[in-house]
């Protein structure tokens, strides 16, 4: 029987352009235009670096202040050619409207709502991610955020998933956690919820997401 649900928040409920991209179009907007190959190339530059040993030894993902400091820095790696770039990726990637539901996102938290189902969002971050539910209107089928910078855990530690459940008064084996990382969000096996996985997909696609709520009213 499931009691409540939990979700990722990026490529589960909401997707952003890929970031070859938005480089593309924020060096469009400063006036530099630049190939696709150019966008593509720097894109895979800045997710390696990003994922250097040196670079995940800052931990991002648990302090807002470094997640700021961070990025921007990464995402400057085209700055040499397209002064500025850095700066407005970031803000794009930040931008609360330029996040897209998936085609079910939205439906599947009214619904599990007006199941009286609670929900919790589980994610790993550093920004504020509850101004894409506003932007959206569904911040109010959300019953509580645990987000990685606020509460010092960062998935796949099972801690954080036993917190969410913590948090809306859900036992564990009751609870449904619903992400795309095989690896991230397959933490919540450990932490004895019940999981599934939905594929990334591009924004404004149906990604399956709404297994979710077919899962909790028959469960």
């Amino acid at each position: 029987m499931i009691r409540a649900v939990l979700f990722d928040f990026g490529n589960t409920l909401f997707a952003h352009a890929p970031l070859h991209e938005v480089i593309e179009i924020e060096a469009t907007a400063l006036g530099y235009p630049v190939a696709q190959d150019w966008a593509r190339a720097l894109a895979e530059r800045v997710q390696h670096d990003a994922h250097t040993p040196q670079e995940l030894a800052l931990q991002r993902d648990l302090d807002a202040r470094v997640w700021a400091e961070r990025w921007p820095v990464l995402y400057a790696a085209g700055d040499d050619v397209v002064p500025g770039l850095g700066a407005a990726v970031y803000r794009s990637m930040h931008a609360a409207a330029e996040w897209v539901p998936y085609v079910d996102t939205v439906a599947t938290l009214a619904t599990l709502s007006a199941l009286g189902i609670p929900v919790g969002i589980v994610s790993n971050t550093g920004w504020d991610v509850r101004t894409v539910f506003v932007q959206y209107d569904v911040a109010r089928h959300v019953d509580v955020f645990v987000l990685s910078c606020e509460v010092g855990l960062v998935k796949p530690a099972a801690e954080i998933f036993r917190s969410a459940c913590a948090a809306l008064g859900a036992d564990p084996a009751m609870t449904l956690m619903v992400g795309d990382d095989p690896v991230a969000d397959a933490g919540a096996v450990r932490a004895g919820l019940v999981t599934l996985l939905v594929p990334p997909m591009l924004p404004g696609a149906r990604n399956g997401v709404d297994a979710a709520q077919r899962i909790a009213n028959v469960g």
